[in-house]
């Protein structure tokens, strides 16, 4: 048998091929199917909407001395500075707006390349569990990305990441010195966000 290697890409040749497609990213030159299925999208939209609700809230609510001038995008890629050939695709992305001035491409492509554009992160995991728990870790953090949520709504990920047996996780990365300091969450539990203190969120409320 006969092994193809599979084609690596630019980071060029992913956007005009797979740029506006978002069931791609480009991870190392190499194509990753991220299998956006119908429970997937349902529960990446769940946390897109709470996390939005939260922003309205605090920023309609005369009480609140606390104004978050944050964007959730419907779609957009991010473009590592350090890496030449990789696009990360979140599942969900929460972009400081005042900072997109600064940004290179966004007027152009829904594109970051600065690390502190982005105040959140979250990734809801596929069977290519590895890229959510080991390496998106390792960009997020390099990139300086103050939150980071794995939502392994079908309790995927490996053993070493969230114990056994299996069960559904948030797990929540904070940033701390570069590096993320990571607290799970299961079904039952409040999670508790640096970025949204006084949501009240738990596992159960975004479950397809």
């Amino acid at each position: 048998m006969t092994y193809t290697p599979p084609k690596v890409l630019t980071f060029a040749q992913f956007i005009a091929d797979y740029g506006d497609n978002p069931r791609y990213e480009l991870i190392d030159g190499e194509l990753r199917d991220m299998e956006p299925t119908g429970p997937h999208e349902e529960v990446s939209g769940n946390i897109a909407g709470r996390i939005y609700s939260e922003i309205l809230r605090n920023n309609f609510d005369p009480e609140c001395n606390r104004r978050l001038n944050l964007l959730i995008p419907k779609t957009c890629l991010i473009k590592p500075p350090a890496a030449e050939a990789t696009a990360l695709r979140p599942d969900v992305i929460v972009l400081d707006k005042i900072k997109l001035s600064q940004e290179p491409l966004w007027q152009k492509e829904p594109i970051i390349c600065n690390g502190n554009t982005i105040k959140l992160v979250a990734e809801v995991v596929s069977t290519n569990w590895q890229d959510d728990y080991a390496r998106k870790v390792e960009e997020y953090a390099f990139l300086e990305i103050p939150e980071y949520w794995i939502i392994d709504f079908r309790g995927l990920g490996g053993l070493q990441f969230i114990g056994n047996p299996k069960q559904p996780t948030f797990t929540v990365c904070q940033l701390v010195n570069r590096v993320y300091q990571q607290q799970q969450y299961r079904l039952g539990d409040t999670i508790n966000s640096n970025l949204f203190p006084n949501l009240e969120l738990k596992l159960d409320d975004i479950m397809p």
